[in-house]
């Protein structure tokens, strides 16, 4: 049993995990608070044997949890450097934000038209708003976005929106960190679901692309127009 005791100050400061079903999920979501509060900054090195120290456990939970998290876009594993923070620039906030601008809109459409419940996006609105941190709350802000999307009727579509929101979580955490534009996300996030409760998949799914689009724009202004015409 990892005992939440032995985790170091600077994973665990302000980080009171759920029951812990095993120890990679443990080591894998201190590491993403870590990560997405910038307490473990974009780059820094992640070296096995340290956090298995830090943790008090072997390396092999800690290898697992690094593998998924490499999985997901928060760690990037190098042959020559190890494990590291992914960093974010502007053109890999254009490749994810070319993906959801794309696809995430018509998502929305189809969940809306479909008459799909929409409670779990009003509860993320409400985590999101009651958020401890950074981390806590781009974490609501993904499960808002992913409420949004997961009940389209198209399982390959969620499935590939799936793969890009950690990533966008990270672009998130890192603006924020530079521009507190929060609140400002957190309205545009109430207008959106208004529509979509009242029906109108047509303005949901285009005030959605306005609110994605303007993100990365606003954050990133000297990226280029992507595939989705919508990222200036």
């Amino acid at each position: 049993m990892v005992d939440a005791a032995a985790t170091p100050p600077a994973l665990s400061a302000g980080f009171a995990p759920a029951p812990i079903p095993s120890r990679t999920q443990y080591v894998l979501e201190t590491i993403k608070h870590g990560i997405l509060t910038g307490q473990l900054r974009p780059g820094q090195a992640l070296v096995e044997t340290e956090l298995a120290a830090r943790f008090g456990i072997s390396k092999t939970p800690v290898r697992e949890a690094l593998k998924t998290l490499a999985g997901t876009g928060l760690v990037v594993m190098s042959q020559y450097k190890g494990v590291t923070v992914q960093t974010v620039d502007a053109e890999m906030a254009r490749q994810i934000y070319d993906v959801r601008v794309l696809l995430e809109p018509e998502a929305l459409r189809r969940t809306v038209t479909a008459g799909a419940s929409l409670e779990a996006a009003s509860e993320a609105l409400r985590r999101a708003d009651g958020a401890a941190d950074r981390a806590d709350r781009s974490l609501a802000n993904r499960d808002f976005h992913r409420a949004l999307y997961a009940q389209c009727g198209n399982p390959l579509l969620a499935r590939m929106l799936d793969d890009v929101r950690d990533q966008a979580a990270l672009v998130s955490a890192v603006v924020w960190q530079v521009t507190p534009s929060w609140e400002r996300e957190a309205r545009e996030h109430r207008e959106i679901l208004a529509h979509a409760l009242d029906g109108d998949a047509e303005g949901a799914g285009r005030l959605l692309h306005a609110h994605i689009a303007d993100f990365v724009a606003r954050a990133f202004p000297d990226v280029n127009a992507g595939a989705g015409g919508g990222i200036p």
